[in-house]
């Protein structure tokens, strides 16, 4: 057959932990600001303001005795069910991620060995051509792990490549820090295979930036905003306010130019699976998306969300969103044959990247 080799997914699976933390269970936390100061509100008032700015209700945390790449593991197994593949088969296993494996009881950074070392052991996979890396890239690292997979496949290097994204971010919150309420814990994988088409499908185009002069420390490492906290553990910390503005000027113009690099227009595009950071940051985007395109009101549905249940869970957000949906999962949320999908996140570095899928 002749044609040329685009790569497309075959099957996907997520782990969303059980345990359901709602937004009352902070109602009983210690909040201080970034000088050290108590934050004088009470939690009622701060807990509410939060979810009007977020729209997040409830997130979800994995149990004390799971690690991220046991729950990279697990979405892994169901995403080699869903494509029914032999996971000997595979050519790469990459798993995107920022913190390694954070124990319950000692909130260090593991990632020796990787955890995708550690994945392809839990699998059970005895190739030693099945090559296994971790990619820490923010919360857009999944993507960028598709981004790569899709280099892979379409260079001939690899026939079948296992991409996943798994963190939780409950460990390394800080109790007294507000946005420590945003961060949740899930995973996401999907298998991406190589596949030779006449007419273009699969990931059709992709576009990645990178802003560390004036943006790198927008998302950090720092101490308890409590001065009193107990050690010198460090937690990861924001800038929310300039975080929010840098993903407004870079998010839109990037995902244009992805568009725009594909061929395609803004009205060809069915779906956009965003990182699910903030609501009201990813609405406004979209809404900063389509007026590029001088487009006022952006199309009802076009933004699938599952942040008010699952919080932000960074890498895992996305192919979370993409296996819901393609598991029949959210309602009046579907992905049809021939339709174009953006998936596309931002996140710490700061990094921003989009690539354009048409469904198979």
């Amino acid at each position: 057959m002749k044609g040329s080799i685009y790569s497309i997914i075959t099957g996907s699976g997520s782990y969303i932990p059980p345990k359901i933390v709602e937004n009352k269970k902070f109602h009983d936390h210690v909040f201080y600001n970034t000088a050290g100061e108590l934050i004088p509100k009470t939690n009622e008032e701060i807990v509410r303001k939060f979810q009007e700015i977020t729209e997040i209700e409830e997130r979800r945390y994995a149990d004390d005795q799971y690690l991220a790449s046991d729950l990279a593991y697990f979405a892994a197994q169901k995403a080699v069910h869903d494509a029914q593949i032999d996971p000997e088969t595979l050519d790469y296993i990459i798993v995107a991620h920022n913190f390694g494996d954070v124990r319950a009881d000692n909130l260090k950074c593991d990632t020796v060995p990787s955890l995708a070392s550690r994945v392809k052991l839990k699998l059970g996979i005895e190739n030693p051509f099945t090559v296994a890396y971790d990619l820490p890239f923010g919360c857009p690292g999944w993507v960028q792990g598709v981004i790569q997979a899709d280099y892979y496949l379409k260079s001939g290097d690899a026939k079948r490549i296992l991409v996943i994204g798994a963190e939780i971010l409950s460990r390394i919150a800080d109790p007294h820090d507000i946005d420590s309420m945003i961060y949740s814990d899930g995973a996401g994988a999907v298998i991406l295979e190589a596949a030779t088409s006449e007419e273009p499908v699969g990931v059709i185009s992709h576009l990645t930036r990178t802003d560390a002069v004036d943006y790198a420390f927008l998302l950090r490492m720092e101490k308890s905003y409590n001065p009193n906290y107990h050690d010198n553990t460090i937690f990861v910390k924001m800038n929310g306010r300039k975080l929010y503005e840098y993903a407004l000027n870079t998010v839109p113009g990037t995902v244009k130019a992805c568009i725009d690099k594909a061929g395609l227009d803004i009205s060809d595009i069915k779906k956009v699976l965003i990182h699910q950071a903030n609501a009201k940051m990813d609405d406004a985007i979209l809404s900063r998306l389509f007026r590029l395109y001088g487009i006022k009101d952006m199309p009802e549905g076009i933004m699938p969300m599952t942040i008010s249940k699952f919080g932000n869970n960074s890498v895992a957000t996305v192919p979370i969103l993409y296996d819901l949906i393609m598991k029949g999962g959210m309602e009046n949320q579907q992905l049809n044959e021939g339709d174009f999908v953006v998936f596309t996140s931002v996140g710490a570095g700061m990094n921003v990247n989009a690539f354009i899928y048409r469904m198979p």
